[in-house]
């Protein structure tokens, strides 16, 4: 009996620890019910009504350009900057509350014409100004009047509306036509709210749009501390681009769009394939367009959390931005802007002189003959301020590739070699230097009678005579004086043929965009091709020119021209510059169909013009130490009459050059349009080539001595630490 009850007793004992444990369970499972409704019910509420997650791309600095020698041409400059992403669901009165909050703590610039503003709100030079149009204004007053803009519908327009007879649009723009000037004048003192609205909803959802950017440091703060009252609203980094070296360039480089701009318009669908944003900058044109994949770098992902209302419920990091890569030009910058500043000079000091009114810019442009490298593009135009009237020097780097000119004689090499090559000359041929004349025409001639010439005097003094008769033996026309000119349209092709060989009146190969290949004369008249032999017909650009000097200068070889070097690895430090991604190399684009021993003729009158007294080109480089060789040119041109009647006759002023004569390293043009009328000639075009040329030599000694001090010091260091560790 006592047995039995004991047993009873430790059941009894082991139902208490089981109820007691699923007491225990139940109430932490109460518990876990309780914080999970109470604590983060509204925040499991939101994932649970969690339907987009959307990714933006936040802007990162494009790449930099530098110079051949690494020194920085183009860069980026940070800015401080507020934007504000719209996200779906977002309603214009939210927006508007959020614009009236931000207007409290920031000053936005904006303008308007549609009413009278007080002038201490508006500030006309502030960047990024806000244009507020007449439109903004109505639709703005629409939405801050509602009552009273019902009051512009009248019950006929809802009548015609019902019927059919008027679209809600046609409506709509009724009830704008009805709002007053005095209406909108409630709004002067509310402009820069609508400014900030109006920069708001400027953009597409999902997508980051600045509202201001170079913030101050004061408004860039208060911002920050009272972003969790904004939403949509961030402080970030707007990067601008930055010119170092100034103006010096600046045309060649290209533009970038600016974020509020965002992609151009005919280019959205390209870029939108891409993964661009529609508000992303991008290169608008030249070297910025041209390498845009490369400069625009990898940006950071952002991926914005957003309920089923559009609220912003997280942010996450998707990837770390990169900046672009770098690209290194060809262009050495210290003999860019020596040879600009020498341009500058020129201009400025001849148009004091008599007969260069319509004298307004000049190129000079260099490169490699041997690797098609560009040394310097310089082009430099003389204007006036439109507001001042002041006189004014702008980059016009562009207009060597862009612009095309008459060049004269500096095209004769060409014109030898194509007569040397058609067997209509030999080495050997005479002809004499005299004026001649066909029926009905005036007398040709060259500047002075030469009597009998071969190819290389004719060269070196620059024969007019000579060439015409070269293209009449190409002709296979023989020569009366006051007779006809039997000269047919194929040989005007046949020339042509052979100026394209040097990159005359073609492509010259440079990726760039609006690259102009010149105009050919229209007419087939037998003497403009007398005139085309002497390049007074068709029109050429400086880079046209230079490669022609440089495809003469390398033995026959036309080059591409080439203005970057190398895209090179982005870096953190602004100090370091990365590895090279590509290198680009030599091409070359064809090679002329004369024999060497002619070219080598051509190449030996070329040095006399520029080494043998009575050389065209003598006086200006009688003296020069580095074995020059080159050609001069002066061409007819004429300018609109700015007083009406007829044009004015003007002279194109140009040279060819390259060095030295027996190993080139450089080869130059340089053509300075309309630089004089024929009554009134100077030496700007010879003075600026020698000018040009000295100055590449001169500091390529400079830094050949450079480079000698350091290796000397190197040396020292090296002596001193090995005698220290005996």
């Amino acid at each position: 009996m006592k047995k039995k009850n004991k047993r009873k007793s430790h059941v009894s004992f082991r139902m208490n620890i089981l109820f007691l444990g699923i007491f225990a369970l139940f109430s932490v499972l109460i518990l876990r019910l309780g914080l999970v409704q109470i604590v983060h019910g509204e925040s499991y509420q939101r994932e649970v009504e969690r339907t987009e997650d959307v990714t933006v791309n936040t802007p990162v600095p494009r790449g930099r350009m530098y110079d051949r020698y690494n020194r920085v041409i183009v860069d980026n400059t940070p800015l401080n900057a507020i934007t504000y992403t719209r996200f779906q669901g977002n309603t214009a009165e939210e927006r508007l509350k959020i614009a009236r909050q931000l207007a409290k703590l920031i000053d936005v610039p904006y303008s308007t014409d549609a009413i009278d503003v007080p002038e201490k709100t508006v500030d006309e030079n502030a960047e990024d100004i806000v244009k507020i149009t007449e439109r903004d204004l109505k639709d703005y007053w629409i939405m801050l009047n509602p009552k009273e803009a019902e009051k512009k519908i009248s019950d006929s327009d809802r009548s015609k509306v019902e019927a059919g007879e008027m679209t809600d649009e046609e409506l709509y723009n009724r009830q704008l036509s009805r709002i007053t000037k005095r209406d909108l004048q409630t709004l002067a003192d509310d402009l820069e709210v609508l400014a900030i609205k109006r920069q708001m909803e400027a953009g597409y959802a999902q997508t980051p749009q600045i509202i201001k950017k170079n913030v101050t440091p004061a408004e860039f703060a208060i911002v920050s501390e009272n972003l969790s009252q904004l939403p949509g609203v961030d402080t970030t980094t707007y990067w601008e681009r930055y010119y170092p070296q100034g103006g010096t360039l600046r045309t060649l480089l290209g533009n970038v769009s600016s974020a509020n701009e965002g992609l151009p318009r005919d280019k959205v669908d390209y870029y939108l394939s891409r993964g661009y944003s529609r508000n992303d900058q991008v290169g608008t044109s030249y070297l910025e367009k041209e390498y845009e994949s490369q400069l625009k770098g990898q940006k950071e992902q952002v991926q914005y959390i957003t309920d089923r209302s559009g609220n912003l419920i997280d942010t996450l990091q998707l990837t770390e931005g990169q900046r672009g890569s770098d690209l290194v030009l060809t262009i050495d910058i210290e003999l860019q802007q020596a040879v600009e500043e020498a341009i500058t000079k020129q201009l400025i000091e001849k148009k004091q002189m008599s007969g260069t009114r319509f004298l307004d810019r000049a190129f000079v442009v260099m490169m490699d003959p041997n690797t098609g490298e560009i040394l310097t593009m310089a082009g430099k135009r003389y204007t006036t301020d439109s507001k001042t009237g002041a006189a004014k020097i702008e980059d016009f780097a562009l207009g060597n590739l862009s612009t095309s000119y008459t060049m004269g004689s500096v095209v004769k090499g060409a014109t030898v070699l194509a007569g040397l090559d058609s067997g209509a000359i030999t080495t050997n041929t005479v002809f004499v230097d005299e004026p001649i004349k066909f029926a009905g025409t005036k007398e040709k001639k060259s500047f002075k009678n030469m009597g009998p010439i071969n190819y290389s005097t004719a060269l070196k003094q620059s024969s007019n005579v000579f060439m015409f008769k070269t293209v009449m033996a190409m002709a296979d026309v023989q020569y009366r004086y006051n007779g006809s000119l039997p000269i047919k349209a194929n040989t005007f092709a046949q020339l042509r043929s052979y100026y394209s060989q040097f990159g005359l009146g073609v492509s010259t190969g440079i990726e760039l965009d609006n690259e102009a290949t010149g105009f050919q004369g229209g007419s087939s008249i037998p003497g403009t091709a007398l005139d085309l032999a002497i390049g007074q017909y068709d029109t050429y650009t400086p880079l046209q020119v230079v490669q022609y000097a440089s495809t003469i200068a390398n033995g026959g070889y036309r080059i591409k021209p080439q203005i970057v070097k190398e895209i090179r690895k982005p870096t953190i430090k602004e100090e370091e510059i990365g590895g090279v991604e590509y290198s680009f190399e030599t091409q070359v684009l064809n090679r002329i169909t004369m024999k060497q021993e002619y070219i080598k003729a051509v190449q030996s009158g070329l040095k006399r013009v520029t080494q043998e007294q009575g050389g065209s080109g003598y006086a200006a480089f009688a003296s020069a130490p580095y074995n020059p060789a080159g050609k001069s040119g002066t061409a007819q041109a004429y300018e609109k009459n700015p007083n009406g009647g007829d044009p004015i006759a003007v002279n194109n002023s140009t040279f060819i050059a390259y060095a030295p004569a027996d190993n080139p390293e450089v080869a130059m043009a340089v053509v300075v349009p309309s630089a004089f009328t024929p009554s009134s000639p100077n030496n700007i075009t010879k003075e600026l080539a020698r000018e040009s040329m000295d100055l590449y030599f001169d500091l390529k000694q400079k830094g050949e001595k450079e480079v000698d001090e350091q290796e000397q010091q190197q040396q020292v260091i090296d002596a001193e630490a090995t005698n220290a560790e005996e």
